[in-house]
């Protein structure tokens, strides 16, 4: 079934390159796009293209649909080309022509706009919550580990001590900053496209701000040719936001692979979750921490592959924006699951004690050195000329203890502060206004 076709049928094969992974991927917004129409149907009957009757009686079979998508055997219908098609088939199956009357003031451009908006909002959230879970771990492994120092290297050479509480808390910060893009994706997702129609809008005088209202976006996308011209814009700018995330969980996935290399030896996991050798029985791999890697590389990727899909298209929908759908949807799972695993993998870190006490470090306290002989009011080109001098002839002595109390130092990590910058940035996406609108919707 196709809801353009009239009496001519496609060429299979046109028919099979076009549609491609379409319909797979249609499965994913299936319940998004039963909402949509719980919406549109309700705001029809507001402006007289629907009885309120025809509207209930939508209504009341669009929530049984939306029941049926839900599970995990749900599949198009054989014959069946989208999402949109499969909707208004059971619709018109069940109900007759009061089925049929669903399509008026709407295009399948606007509707999938607005199951993608849908979509992307719902995954968002599901994208913080996990984001949040790893962030609290890496606070709670900060603080847990404050006390035990680590080297820190500028050029992967011995810089200055650090601490595996200053480690973990930094990509902990690094996440606040993340979620502060995506933040900013959300709310350009978060806003309606529904009433755009085919992108020039719609004769029929609908009420684009009901229909707001219902879905629980924050607002319009007003101008109806911006609307279309959204696709593809939207999906980039959520890519860039999540490709942030992928950044951060890449370098922390390296961080360990490093650290848990023999030479550096700072941590370890437990057997389970690593892998071994086929041939070296020593082995302790971090595939878990390269897959990560790998994975969110990939996802760093997806922005510009997005872009470049999209470049130089006029205004206007074009065929091209249907596979956006198969690079988007699919790493929303792949970024989750590296957030997941990379708990799974910190949650259960062993951290080496008194690292720094290996004279191999001892020029890691270079600096410390060169502070306290300012402090007894050498300038500091003289202390530093003088350590470096004690350093070449043989002489240089050190103290491994450390005094650092600014904010965001060792001595001071300043996790409450980091605490609080992401507890106000997830206030701000108000998933809540959103979860209150659906409830009502499907009530």
């Amino acid at each position: 079934m196709k809801l353009w076709q009239k009496d001519k049928v496609s060429l299979q094969e046109v028919e099979k390159f076009t549609v491609g992974k379409d319909r797979e991927m249609d499965t994913v917004l299936a319940p998004f796009d039963v909402l949509g129409n719980i919406a549109h149907a309700k705001m029809l009957a507001t402006v007289g293209l629907l009885t309120k009757e025809e509207a209930d009686t939508l209504t009341a079979e669009l929530k049984n649909i939306y029941t049926k998508v839900q599970e995990k055997n749900f599949a198009l219908q054989d014959g069946v080309e989208d999402i949109h098609s499969q909707v208004e088939f059971l619709l018109t199956e069940k109900l007759g022509d009061i089925g049929k009357k669903i399509h008026s003031a709407r295009s399948r451009n606007d509707q999938v706009l607005v199951d993608l908006k849908l979509y992307l909002r719902s995954e968002i959230e599901k994208l913080v919550g996990n984001t949040k879970d790893l962030f609290e771990l890496l606070i709670r492994q900060s603080e847990k580990y404050k006390d035990d120092l680590l080297p820190g290297y500028t050029h992967l050479q011995l810089a200055m001590p650090s601490s595996f509480g200053l480690w973990f808390g930094a990509y902990a910060e690094s996440l606040v900053d993340d979620l502060t893009t995506l933040q900013a994706a959300y709310t350009v997702v978060n806003k309606n496209p529904l009433g755009s129609a085919a992108g020039y809008g719609s004769s029929f005088p609908i009420n684009r701000t009901y229909t707001t209202q219902l879905l629980g976006f924050d607002d319009l996308n007003y101008n109806v040719v911006y609307a279309q011209m959204g696709r593809g814009k939207t999906e980039r700018i959520v890519a860039a936001a999540m490709a942030n995330i992928a950044a951060t969980l890449s370098k922390l996935s390296m961080d360990a692979c490093l650290f848990l290399n023999q030479n550096f030896a700072f941590i370890s996991f437990p057997d389970e979750l690593t892998t071994g050798s086929s041939i070296m029985p020593h082995k302790k791999n971090p595939d878990v921490f390269e897959l990560i890697r790998s994975h969110c590389n990939r996802i760093q990727a997806l922005p510009n592959e997005i872009m470049l899909m999209t470049t130089n298209l006029p205004s206007g929908y074009q065929r091209d924006l249907q596979l956006l759908k198969e690079h988007i949807i699919p790493a929303f799972k792949n970024l989750n699951d590296c957030l997941q695993m990379a708990g799974l993998m910190l949650n259960n870190i062993e951290v080496k004690k008194n690292l720094l006490l290996d004279e191999k470090y001892k020029f890691l306290f270079s600096v410390e050195e060169v502070n306290k002989l300012v402090l007894q009011g050498v300038p500091f080109r003289d202390a530093y000329k003088k350590i470096g001098m004690d350093i070449e002839q043989g002489n240089f002595t050190y103290n491994t203890s450390v005094q650092h109390t600014h904010e965001g130092s060792i001595g001071n990590l300043s996790n409450t502060n980091i605490q609080q910058a992401m507890q106000n940035i997830i206030q701000k996406f108000n998933f809540d206004k959103v979860k209150i609108a659906l409830q009502q919707l499907l009530g």
